[in-house]
């Protein structure tokens, strides 16, 4: 049976080629609202668009959130079955890149509240980052200086692990601030929280992350 469907995608013809290569083409070329209005016309193929646009961000999210990788390759995906599944029922009025936050907000914030109800697990992670330790440094970028890159590495984990000590709550909203570039107004709708709430939460997660941050940088 795969066989079969193999050989008749390499014998589709050329105009149908060009075809699917210029529907992806639109698809890119529009912005969230329409290709989320495609999809729920039948045309499959946004879907691949809005994963390809939010993977890499949410899974940079939820990871600076739980501080656990593989932990947020796995909730990312559950992220991506859920807007599938409930898609139809979207607000389309509302930014889509709002709602799916949401959807990974609320995926994180229970990471971490079943964790915290499980030294077991908390112990594999602290393990697993042990671990890492060991690993050698990856350089992304051959064509700087060795230095300029561990420093960068180096500062990197600093942050990570600064943001990993501060209280869930503010945690979210500093990550959603200073690490994804959300605006008051977003973070507020994502967290289901008032505008008040948010920048009080911003101002005392900065400023806890300065004092944990800070003297780490001398």
């Amino acid at each position: 049976m795969t066989a079969g469907i193999e050989v008749r995608q390499r014998a589709r013809p050329a105009t149908v080629q060009g075809a699917v290569s210029a529907e992806r083409e639109t698809l890119r070329g529009v912005d969230d609202s329409q290709v989320v209005a495609a999809y729920l016309a039948g045309r499959q193929r946004a879907f691949d668009e809005l994963v390809g646009r939010y993977q890499k961000r949410l899974l940079n999210f939820v990871h600076r959130t739980i501080g656990d990788r593989e932990r947020a390759e796995d909730l990312v995906q559950e992220v991506f079955i859920r807007v599938h599944r409930h898609l139809h029922r979207f607000d389309q009025s509302k930014k889509f890149s709002t709602w799916i936050y949401t959807i990974a907000s609320n995926l994180a914030k229970n990471e971490l509240r079943n964790r915290s109800r499980s030294p077991l697990v908390l112990f594999q992670t602290i393990k697993k980052n042990w671990e890492a330790d060991h690993r050698p440094l990856q350089f992304e970028d051959k064509r700087s200086r060795p230095e300029d890159l561990y420093r960068k590495r180096h500062l990197r984990e600093l942050v990570e692990w600064a943001v990993a000590q501060l209280p869930e709550h503010h945690r979210v909203v500093f990550v959603l601030r200073e690490l994804e570039g959300k605006t008051y107004e977003e973070i507020a709708e994502i967290t289901d929280c008032n505008l008040g709430t948010v920048k009080s939460r911003l101002n005392r997660a900065r400023n806890r992350f300065a004092q944990i941050i800070g003297p780490l940088l001398d």
